[in-house]
């Protein structure tokens, strides 16, 4: 397919030059995605990945190609810009096609064919084709690029690479809700990061049972079957019960929701102050509680103090707690808060995460929201390498688990056995110390 078999429309001689020429790259567009979409639920991959080579890159190779540049000739009457909103889209609408139909295979070999071409300019290259090169180039260099790898490496978090792929599932998830991308992307994205959060805490149920079992299955088996989806080893256990084992009537969620009974029709002013009470309440580490609560105040204090009389709504509480969430993970999404920073240098990552939790059960629209600027919060550390940011790792590893255990559709319950418990009412232990007492159990929710 080639730009010169695409009909221009005799209806557009008489309009203005400017008008003519986007009327052009749009026809030249959707023709381009519409006829993609056709063959991609047609043709062999092969066959597809081939149009794609020939409609980007080869008419690029060779010097003989300055008298027809292909696609390029109507992007280079316009911007780099529209060149990149072109390719991408392309891309997404063969990415959302193979991965519906389980053909990863092909979306890898779709990323990797870009990812091979090699920018050659010399002195007699013709100034088009030097530009056009060049922009393909900025592409493989661009963040763009980088969220296509994100599909191409799926099932690659656990082996060699940057210790960002571990986390896919967030960068996906904001790649989703970014308005800038195109609708092919935001569904891939989408979809993908579902999958990949399901399939984390599935691995996490399975591990946890298999390891708490190893009496009846070889720990071979285990090992082999069922991989601990987190980095934090054998001590990710002891992790969950410390997490599970804040249940009954001062359990995260029943203090969620006495908060919610309480705070009905509050003034925002009262609310603000309730809210950062409701957040340190039952926080024991009395550093992170004074940092938590100087910091909070001067952030809230004089944020929106406009509408300090006004009767809160559903809305009032979703952007405060978006506004508390950025306060304790970024403000501007390119770097982490100072509130971040000071409470994860206290060594309480699970503290923070705990804060974290509460506000979404507060305010279960905050979730995207907050995932959201995790994503943010990786992306800012993905230039460092992973001995450098073993701190902001762990708090990440902790918040997965916890967001697993909290999850809508998962169910965890921490359970003394029957030949521990004598020993433990014998000894009169605290459930506190003892959780090598107790086991974990996880179901699906009916």
């Amino acid at each position: 397919m080639t730009v010169n078999s695409l009909p221009h429309g005799q209806g557009n001689r008489h309009l203005p030059k400017s008008k003519d020429k986007r009327i052009k790259l749009q026809n030249v567009q959707e023709k381009m995605y519409s006829f993609l979409l056709r063959i991609v639920k047609s043709w062999q991959p092969e066959e597809v990945l081939r149009v794609f080579k020939r409609s980007f890159i080869d008419c690029l190779d060779s010097e003989a190609s300055k008298s027809s540049l292909g696609l390029y000739i109507v992007f280079l009457e316009h911007s780099e810009q529209e060149f990149r909103n072109t390719i991408k889209r392309c891309c997404y609408i063969l990415i959302n096609n193979w991965e519906s139909t389980r053909r990863n295979k092909y979306i890898r070999e779709l990323v990797e064919l870009i990812g091979n071409y090699k920018l050659q300019v010399t002195p007699n290259t013709p100034s088009k084709i030097k530009i056009a090169r060049t922009w393909l180039d900025n592409f493989l260099k661009s963040t763009d690029y980088q969220e296509l790898q994100l599909f191409a490496h799926r099932h690659d978090e656990q082996v060699k690479g940057h210790w960002v792929n571990r986390y896919s599932s967030y960068l996906l998830l904001a790649q989703s809700l970014n308005e800038d991308n195109p609708k092919e992307q935001k569904e891939a994205a989408r979809k993908l990061s579902k999958v990949l959060k399901e399939k984390y805490k599935f691995e996490l149920a399975m591990y946890i049972a298999r390891s708490q079992s190893q009496a009846c299955v070889p720990t071979s088996s285990i090992t082999t079957r069922y991989r601990n989806p987190s980095i934090l080893g054998d001590n990710v256990l002891r992790l969950i019960k410390t997490i599970v084992l804040k249940k009954g009537v001062f359990s995260y969620e029943n203090i969620a929701n006495i908060f919610i009974k309480q705070v009905q029709n509050q003034s925002f002013l009262d609310f603000k102050i309730s809210l950062q009470k409701y957040l340190i309440f039952s926080v024991q580490q009395q550093d992170f509680v004074e940092t938590l609560k100087q910091q909070l105040a001067d952030k809230l204090d004089l944020w929106k103090q406009e509408y300090h009389e006004r009767t809160i709504n559903k809305d009032f509480v979703l952007r405060t707690c978006n506004r508390v969430i950025d306060c304790l993970t970024t403000e501007n999404g390119r770097e982490p808060s100072t509130l971040f920073i000071m409470l994860l240098s206290q060594g309480n990552p699970l503290t923070l995460v705990v804060v974290l939790l509460k506000i979404v059960l507060i305010s279960k629209n905050s979730r995207n929201h907050l995932d959201m600027k995790i994503a943010d919060l990786i992306r800012y550390y993905d230039k460092y390498p992973e001995d450098e940011c073993k701190w902001v790792i762990n708090f990440i590893e902790i918040f997965n688990i916890t967001f697993a255990i909290y999850a809508e559709n998962v169910e965890y319950n921490l359970i003394m056995m029957e030949q521990e418990k004598a020993v433990h009412e014998n000894e009169n232990k605290n459930q506190n110390n003892d959780l090598d007492a107790y086991r974990v159990f996880s179901q699906l929710k009916a």
